[in-house]
């Protein structure tokens, strides 16, 4: 579903992605974690076409990013880690602005915006104004509207950012539920324990490269460390290369 090849981005003198090389697979959860500053939310805005690379690659579903960004845009919905919504509309008018921009028929905005809204438990809020929502329930209507045009690739920052528990339970289904669909699903989270319930297979990133990636038994393997939760996975291989020098650090 993606393709990643030797992707950088700098911003000045600095670095923030370094190289990045790997590849996602149709109709998986994909989690892409890493600490602060590691490169993910880049690495993600490049991949929805927000930002561009300083150099490297992307293909969506055979779409070549930088050829075809229009293309790859009109399969990909993106949800980042804080709601941008605009206020004075209603929910329902929300998703009604969301399906023009994809030229649906206004009878399958109705139909389907309808659905999601009450599979978001926001059915009773239709009407609305979004300025009288809380956190989490724009949120809840951000994840609607991106769900709406019906993405082949679905790329999400920290999805769980103000749910409640009730809320980020229905969020990990529908996660799954999209996978089972034929979506597939680019997940950046610092909660450890979705990523470890709900992904298929982990990249673990540290300053701008990848110190990890596979099944949670592979990256067990990889950390050497049978058993062990992802946290515990995540914190030894981000420690190890924190402390690794950086390739331009490195002694000739």
């Amino acid at each position: 579903m993606i393709v990643v090849q030797s992707l950088h981005k700098s911003y000045g003198e600095f670095e923030a992605v370094r190289g990045l090389t790997f590849h996602m697979r149709h109709g998986e959860v994909f989690g892409f974690l890493g600490p602060n500053g590691a490169g993910k939310s880049t690495t993600m805005r490049i991949i929805a076409g927000l930002i561009q690379p300083s150099a490297g690659t992307v293909t969506v579903d055979g779409h070549d990013l930088a050829r075809d960004p229009i293309a790859v845009k009109a399969i990909t919905s993106f949800i980042p880690d804080r709601p941008f919504l605009y206020e004075k509309l209603t929910a329902f008018e929300t998703l009604e602005l969301v399906g023009g921009l994809h030229r649906l028929p206004r009878a399958e905005i109705g139909t389907r915006g309808a659905e999601l809204l009450r599979r978001f438990e926001l059915g009773d809020w239709a009407d609305a104004l979004v300025e009288s929502f809380s956190h989490g329930m724009k949120q809840r209507l951000v994840f609607a509207a991106a769900l709406l045009p019906r993405p082949r690739l679905l790329i999400v920052d920290e999805p769980m950012v103000g749910l409640d528990p009730r809320g980020a339970r229905l969020v990990k289904a529908v996660l799954r539920e999209q996978c089972e669909a034929g979506a597939s699903v680019f997940l950046s989270t610092h909660t450890m324990d979705v990523a470890q319930e709900v992904c298929d297979r982990i990249a673990i990133l540290s300053r701008g490269r990848i110190a990890a990636l596979g099944t949670m038994d592979e990256l067990r393997a990889e950390a050497q460390e049978p058993g062990s939760s992802l946290e515990q996975i995540f914190l030894r291989l981000t420690e190890e290369a924190r402390t690794e020098p950086a390739a331009e650090d490195a002694p000739a």
